[in-house]
């Protein structure tokens, strides 16, 4: 077995999680939509940017160190021969993994605050078709 084999089992793991935890995040950005202002994703994305490079880079430097000291060490016949260094390139494929299932898995723990805001906007949302309702049907009489 490859290392790319044992990575793609590894990384559709974390995929299925990183699809639960963006369906949920929908669900729950759906359900506050209407009681708070949307706000950017800018701050986000350079967030998640930056971390995915200083990884990246601290990933090659570390993994770099590990292998030329002997510490670490890969079958020739398993790699596909692709180098950063002489890391080989499967070698990223945890930091990625670790870049998309860490806040996966932080989406889907949520915190209790979260879960109440939704549950909160949702009964906001309720009591005021609920009450909309009520006002139309009596104008109507």
């Amino acid at each position: 077995m490859t290392y790319w084999a044992i990575n793609a089992v590894f990384l559709g793991l974390v995929a299925v999680t990183a699809g639960a935890a963006l369906l949920l995040r929908w669900v729950r950005t759906r359900a506050t939509r209407a009681s708070s202002a949307p706000g950017s994703l800018a701050p986000v994305v350079r967030a998640a940017g930056l971390a995915t490079a200083v990884l990246l880079v601290m990933t090659a430097v570390f993994d770099n160190v590990m292998i030329g000291v002997g510490l670490v060490g890969y079958d020739e016949s398993r790699i596909s021969g692709a180098f950063v260094g002489i890391a080989p390139l499967e070698d990223f494929a945890y930091a990625v993994a670790a870049l998309v299932l860490l806040p996966s898995v932080w989406t889907l723990l949520g915190s209790k605050s979260e879960t109440e805001a939704a549950k909160a906007a949702t009964a906001a949302r309720r009591a005021a078709r609920a009450g909309g309702a009520g006002t139309k049907a009596e104008e109507a009489r």
